[in-house]
């Protein structure tokens, strides 16, 4: 076999579904992060009509940056004014961001209620201060600059905000297309199969909400194969097959000597419209941030890119 080489494998659904109750709370609150750049407002974007498809609320959130930090690449510089002018100017800016939404919604369908919430500090501490205190059940976040999913991986408050968010983030690139979710890649390397387990579980009300298919993904080389893991990968997919109560789930394994470079072709290749990748410590998500191919799997990236904290 060679390079992107894969087996592409249906998950029978004849199994008991009543050994589990999967979590099949639906999302109602989605916060959208924004600092009101171009990029920012493209992730609002999508974020409303992924509000619209599974009939949730969203809250608008910005953090005001203080004087004296300098601005990331593509963030809005506010002039030295006290803080109660710059809260009012980002009030200002949230009302208009949520106008455009509104305004743009020409559908007479589900239109979800929008709220804002701002407030002084990083975006990492803003955020998760909201998320703490209020139900949020996903945060949507946009990237930034020309180098897309690599420029905001790699920049310090995004890093921060995968490292440290306590709730399902999704990254926007602007090349992602505001278009419907109809298949979802879950990429896994099988290492923590019951923590990737907890996490499917929770995709599968959002997946049946879009009316989507779940597509476990494996990037593996010769390296990496071994009778052991061909043991853990069938008794994941066991697993999966008893207690998911989803019949929409597959298993596609993709041979690459590159995971990074693997997960781009798929996203190019395969038709996928969102891919889910769970951040632990050391995790292969966890190389993906430090890796220097990261450059190049930006390239290939245009879909959401979901990240789930591990499961405790």
């Amino acid at each position: 076999m060679t390079d992107n080489d894969h087996r592409h494998y249906s998950l029978p659904a004849f199994f008991p579904a009543l050994q589990q109750q999967i979590n099949t709370q639906l999302m109602k609150t989605l916060l959208v992060a924004t600092d009101f750049s171009a990029n920012a407002r493209h992730a609002a974007e999508y974020g409303y009509s992924l509000a619209k498809q599974i009939k949730a609320n969203i809250v608008l959130c910005n953090a005001v940056i203080v004087p004296a930090e300098v601005p990331q690449s593509g963030m809005v510089a506010w002039p030295m004014y006290e803080s109660d002018e710059l809260l009012t100017d980002s009030s200002n800016e949230l009302e208009k961001l949520k106008k455009h939404l509104e305004k743009t919604d020409h559908g007479h369908d589900f239109k979800p209620a929008i709220s804002f919430k701002n407030g002084p500090g990083t975006v990492t501490d803003v955020v998760q201060s909201y998320v703490s205190n209020s139900k949020v059940d996903l945060v949507v976040m946009g990237t930034h600059g020309s180098s897309g999913l690599s420029q905001f991986l790699l920049g310090n408050h995004s890093s921060n905000m995968i490292n440290n968010t306590t709730k399902p983030l999704m990254l926007i690139s602007p090349e992602t297309q505001v278009l419907p979710v109809k298949k979802i890649a879950f990429a896994t390397d099988f290492t923590h199969p019951e923590s990737d387990l907890e996490c499917l579980y929770h995709l599968i009300p959002l997946a049946k909400l879009l009316g989507a298919e779940i597509l476990l993904t494996h990037i593996y080389n010769e390296q990496t194969q071994s009778p052991a893991l061909e043991k853990a990968i069938k008794h994941f997919m066991t697993e999966v097959s008893n207690k998911a109560n989803y019949p929409h789930i597959y298993y596609r394994s993709i041979k690459n000597s590159h995971m990074e470079t693997g997960l781009g072709w798929l996203c190019e290749h395969g038709q996928v419209d969102m891919l889910v990748m769970v951040h632990r410590p050391h995790s292969f998500f966890y190389k993906l941030l430090k890796s220097s191919h990261c450059e190049k799997m930006a390239g290939h990236i245009a879909v959401p890119l979901l990240v789930f904290p591990a499961a405790e």
